[in-house]
């Protein structure tokens, strides 16, 4: 565990993904305390700046309670989700937290069709997981997925991630597309294996953007519309054991509005219109996209 899949040392979001992951599937449950600062930055083999900022994450999302002095924080309990989306007045959630529960309701539809649009795939990745579960147990048995996923092309000049000095654009711009490619690569193999081991008929494919998405937007089955703005902000980051810092946005916490089609005239008037701006989109001004 002391190490990344690139084979440096875990980044606080990669330390945050393996703890939500923990959480998820019961390994610390609801009201127990997190293991202290310590026992994790031991665990995971890196500072405790990095475990800091991992649970900043989990607590913005949700899943941790507020430590307090003396005493870690713990697992919340979630909010179950209705059928037709959150209940009533409920406080929207960040990406991560939101869109994992919606992709699986959304792949109880036997023909299933999954639009996106965003920077990467940092969100839809690890939300992709649930209904992969339940499909591998059976419990869930689509006949067909359709994916179309939009991300900036990779010669275009980001707004967003972007080094602050001119002179670092290049090592941030390759960091975000080594970031792209691979997470793309991993979600098309996720689903497509799911032929071989299921016999689902799917269909990935992805198609370039000549701009940088100022928002994310997730499309399922023609019925809901999941947006998040991207919120910028300059941070510090090690790239390449060079120190920079560098404008960016953390996209699995941008907070998630869903609209959903059968709660009334105003959600399906956006959920019909944010299916005609990704169909303009990808028929027009977008180009083919090639992971590598």
């Amino acid at each position: 565990m002391s190490s990344s899949a690139s084979g440096g040392k875990r980044t606080y979001r990669e330390v945050a993904d393996t703890l939500r992951d923990r959480i998820r599937r019961g390994e610390i449950k609801a009201g127990e305390p997190m293991p202290t600062q310590a026992t994790l930055a031991k665990d995971f083999c890196v500072e405790r700046g990095t475990i800091r900022q991992a649970l900043r994450i989990l607590h913005t999302e949700g899943l941790l309670t507020e430590a307090t002095r003396g005493a870690p924080a713990k697992v919340a309990a979630t909010s179950p989700v209705t059928a037709a989306g959150d209940p009533e007045g409920a406080r929207p959630q960040p990406t991560v937290s939101a869109l994992g529960p919606r992709l699986a309701r959304a792949f109880e539809a036997e023909e299933v069709r999954i639009d996106t649009l965003s920077l990467t795939s940092e969100s839809l990745l690890p939300a992709m997981a649930e209904p992969l579960r339940l499909i591998h147990e059976n419990r869930l048995k689509p006949t067909s997925i359709t994916a179309r996923i939009l991300l900036p092309a990779r010669n275009i000049e980001l707004a967003f991630p972007k080094g602050v000095e001119p002179s670092e654009a290049t090592l941030v711009h390759q960091r975000w597309l080594q970031q792209r490619n691979a997470q793309g690569q991993v979600l098309r193999s996720s689903l497509r294996s799911l032929y071989r081991s299921h016999g689902i008929d799917v269909h990935v494919t992805f198609r370039a953007l000549p701009f940088t998405p100022p928002l994310k937007l997730y499309v399922l089955n023609d019925t809901e519309a999941l947006f998040a703005y991207y919120q910028v902000a300059k941070r510090p980051e090690v790239i390449e054991e060079t120190n920079l810092e560098m404008y960016d946005t953390l996209g699995p916490e941008s907070v998630l509005f869903t609209f959903n089609a059968e709660k009334g005239p105003r959600d399906a008037a956006f959920v019909e219109q944010s299916a005609k701006w990704f169909d303009a989109l990808w028929n027009t001004i977008t180009s083919d996209l090639t992971l590598s």
